[in-house]
């Protein structure tokens, strides 16, 4: 009898276990997805293209919120827990709920859904969302592709595999904010980038323009495939949650090396027991101090001016981050004050605020889906502020109408002396530099 079982996820890892462990396998029934952390990602199905034989009409995907009638509706055994950057607690807790209602929680581990790629592959992951692992990312002389960690809030049979070369590809393919911000950092610098939904898929294809594969992690989840060079970068301004995360702390314990990044911005005491914490559950790892400092386009707009300012969505919400770039430099440089957005927050953006009341003054740039785009404009422009502080990684004023004077904030990484990105990558691109050659 094939084992019933649930997955829960946020339309990520979800798909990518149930593609490489349960699609075609006939020990499982997979009766369903949950849904949480993304808006308007429940109530589709994963469509029968993807699902495979077993699943001619699909698998529906439901919001997590009916996980304890699903499991007892459908008699599930098995519950599979399938997102990431949630604190142990909450873990814990989805945990009792399962078991109460008589399933097994199961934690997948990363061996068996890493697939193994013909190409060299380094791994950039995190602790926890917004570490600033995407300015860690180097080309080194080869053909690079970056495949990135999955956000399909689209049609999921669209997105099976996608493949972005130029910055008109991010309009083809309908991306939200939070792929723009993700993708084009890549795309303007010259690297290609694939993500999707079927990450074998995406290999396949990516192998066949490229020497190296970069895999770019999300949230602080594992890579979806085994790293010949695991690096993870850490934050010293949430100390303590590199081993209070799920699945962060297991990315410490696999790395190769570990970049604690943002030391300009960090009291010294907590850079100091991030380093502690990881030498203790990781001794053997090397370790990179960095910092991240801050430009601006028009810094003269922010002294004594009423400041809004907006930051990376995700960093904000499950990230849970108290500041970002924007504020950083807006205190720096002398604004008179930090215009709290909620009570001007519409639609969307205020059940954003709803769902995590703890983002504080800050302005989530959330934008999954043409109205949360415009529910964003509305309210940036309800806030009374002189100034609008854009802390994203991209220009959001290209995607939103912003109608108040603007500073763009930017940052870029700045290792602290030795050892060097440059050298411990340094075995890995004469690797695969040799298998380069004999492949020729």
């Amino acid at each position: 009898m094939r084992t019933k079982t649930i997955i829960m996820g946020a339309a990520g890892r979800d798909f990518h276990d149930f593609n490489v462990v349960f699609r075609d396998n006939e020990r499982y029934e997979v009766v369903a997805f949950t849904a949480n952390q993304i808006p308007n990602i429940a109530s589709r199905r994963y469509p029968a293209a993807l699902a495979g034989r077993l699943y001619p009409q699909g698998i529906p995907i439901h919001p997590e919120e009916e996980l304890e009638s699903l499991i007892r509706q459908h008699g599930v055994r098995e519950v599979v827990f399938a997102y990431s950057d949630v604190p142990y607690t909450y873990v814990m807790q989805r945990s009792a709920l399962v078991n109460a209602a008589g399933a097994d929680f199961r934690l997948m581990g990363g061996a068996p859904t890493m697939i193994a790629s013909r190409r060299p592959v380094v791994s950039i992951c995190a602790v926890r969302t917004g570490c600033g692992k995407s300015q860690t990312l180097r080309e080194a002389g080869l053909k690079v592709a970056a495949i990135r960690h999955p956000m399909p809030y689209g049609e999921l049979e669209k997105q099976r595999v996608q493949r972005f070369a130029t910055i008109d590809d991010l309009k083809k393919h309908d991306c939200t904010i939070e792929e723009i911000e993700e993708y084009e950092p890549h795309i303007v610098s010259g690297t290609l980038v694939f993500a999707g939904v079927d990450y074998g898929a995406i290999l396949a294809e990516a192998e066949k323009e490229v020497d190296v594969i970069l895999w770019d992690g999300g949230n602080n989840d594992l890579p979806f495939y085994r790293p010949d060079l695991h690096i993870v970068v850490a934050d010293p301004l949430r100390a303590g949650h590199e081993r209070a995360y799920y699945p962060g702390e297991a990315n410490l314990r696999m790395a190769d090396v570990v970049i604690i990044n943002k030391i300009d911005s960090a009291e010294p005491a907590a850079v100091n027991r991030l380093y502690e914490s990881i030498r203790t559950v990781n001794p053997k790892a090397t370790i990179i101090e960095a910092a991240s400092p801050l430009t601006a386009d028009h810094p003269e707009r922010i002294p004594g001016k009423r400041v809004l300012v907006v930051e990376d969505g995700p960093t904000l919400t499950h990230g849970e981050m108290k500041i970002g770039a924007g504020t950083v430099l807006a205190r720096k440089l002398g604004a008179r004050e930090l215009v709290d957005p909620r009570a001007w927050a519409v639609g969307t953006i205020a059940d954003t605020f709803a769902k995590y009341p703890d983002i504080g003054v800050l302005l989530p740039a959330m934008g999954y889906g043409d109205q949360q785009v415009k529910d964003l404009e509305a309210t940036i422009d309800r806030v009374p502020a002189d100034v609008v502080v854009i802390g994203t990684p991209i220009d959001l004023s290209r995607i939103v109408t912003i109608r108040k004077p603007t500073v763009r904030v930017k940052y870029d990484l700045q290792e602290i002396g030795q050892p060097t990105l440059d050298t411990v990558l340094a075995p890995f691109i004469a690797h695969a530099r040799a298998r380069q050659a004999v492949s020729a």
